[in-house]
Parts: structure tokens; sequence; C-alpha cells
């Protein structure tokens, strides 16, 4: 006889959410699946996010709610740099009309990672209501975008969350080849430079292993979360001597 999996909460308007050690098990349907329901306001992400949970869902579903375990995870310390793009980055530091922006375009970012395309997956979970809330986050102060643009045009880029000295990466896009690796590497020197030691990944992904996240238990995440929470966030601003914690790892910031 097969086990059924635990019945999903429906959450109600600003309720709490379950512990996420009640998100369903690597033997359910849907392994780290928490809950569903609730509103994408900007208060109730702040909550989910600050305790490891994030929303992930289709077109006419409701809304999902997740904390994976294990969990997919960048350690900045990690990130995996071959020569070959290290000769890229500074390619690109040294040509006129290519620099590194955040927050400039927020929402062109968010719409062109709805809008790009992945292998094994069909549509988006970008859906029309988390581009809204997502943007509604950003005009709080709690979402980034780190953007590559070459001659004045968006190459590619990345949006996040962040809540103090956490961050929580959510999707990337490029128009121009290796646009949105040099935007992750623009973050990851930020996060150097700042302090910053890991980067949530969420789930899984062949793309992100090759670039050295690797998956801990929701534990381990989570007391790095916390840790992340307890100090103030930085000034989400890029400088061009953050690259530099890339191009010279024996200066990285401690």
């Amino acid at each position: 006889m097969s086990s059924q999996p635990p019945l999903l909460p429906w959450l109600d308007p600003n309720q709490d959410f379950p512990p996420t050690s009640q998100a369903w098990d690597e033997n359910s349907p849907a392994p780290g699946l928490l809950a569903a329901g609730g509103v994408l306001d900007v208060e109730t992400l702040r909550r989910a996010y600050s305790q490891g949970i994030f929303p992930w869902y289709s077109q006419g579903q409701p809304t999902l709610w997740w904390s994976p375990n294990p969990r997919m995870v960048l350690q900045v310390t990690n990130f995996r740099l071959r020569p070959s793009f290290k000769k890229k980055i500074r390619q690109f530091c040294q040509t006129p009309g290519c620099e590194i922006r955040i927050d400039s375009a927020f929402e062109q970012v968010i719409e062109a990672c709805a809008s790009s395309e992945r292998i094994g997956q069909s549509g988006t979970w970008i859906v029309p209501d988390m581009r809204a809330a997502y943007g509604k986050l950003h005009r709080a102060g709690l979402a980034h975008s780190v953007e590559t643009w070459v001659n004045g045009e968006l190459a590619g880029g990345l949006y996040c969350v962040a809540l103090g000295k956490a961050v929580f990466g959510e999707s990337m896009f490029s128009r121009v080849s290796d646009a949105s690796k040099i935007a992750l590497a623009a973050l990851i020197g930020f996060c150097r430079h700042h302090g910053i030691k890991q980067i949530d990944c969420q789930q899984n992904t062949p793309h992100l292993a090759s670039l050295g996240a690797g998956e801990i238990s929701r534990d381990l995440f989570l007391k790095g979360l916390a840790a992340g929470l307890a100090e103030a966030g930085p000034a989400w601003e890029f400088d061009r001597q953050f690259w530099q914690q890339l191009l010279t790892p024996e200066s990285m910031s401690t």
C-alpha cells in the first residue's frame, strides 16, 4: 500500500507559515513543498525569505511555498572561475561601453528572465503575479537587479532578494554570450567585498553546480541564513574595485 503525502496546509492572508520541518520529504511527489495560498505582498515575502521559504508555481496553480532539503547554495568562496572566464572578465573590464549596473533596470531584468527559454522547462514560473510582487519588493528595497550593459544595451543580468546580508538568487538571463555569468561574477565580487557568505540558489541545476554551488542540509542553510539576517545589509551599488575580489583572490574580504 503506497503512502500518501500529508495534507498541504492552506494559508489565509497574513497567516504564519508552518515550520519548515513540515515540508514534504524526498519520498513525496513534490519534495520541499510546504504550503499553498496566502498572498504575495511585501510583508509575506519578507517573512517567507527570512524563514528559508520561497514561492514557486506555474500559471493556473495557486501560490505554492517551498523549503527544500537539501538546499542548493553557492558559498561565495566556492565560486568557480575558470581561467578562460577570468580572461573574459578582464576583457569586459577593459572594454569601453561595458559596465555593471545595479538596480537601473529591475523591471526589464525580471521581464527578460520571465521570457527566457530554459532546457527542460515549458513556460515560466515568473508569472505576472510574481513579476508584480517582486517589483513591489524591489521598490521596498528588498530585491535587486545586477545588470550587464554593453554599449548602452542591457545584455544580461539577474535579480535577487536581499535581507540584511542574506542573499537569495532568483533568476538570470542572457542576450549576449556569458552576460548572465558576468552579472553573477559581479554579484560574487560585491558579496565578497561586503562579507556576504552565501547566495541561496534554491534548486539544484547542473549549471549552478558547474559554477561552484552545492547542496547542503536545510538546517545548515538556515544557520547561515540566520547569520546573514543578523547583520545590516550593504548599499546596493557596484564599484569597479569589486572585480579585484575575483581577479586577485588573495585580497578577498573576510
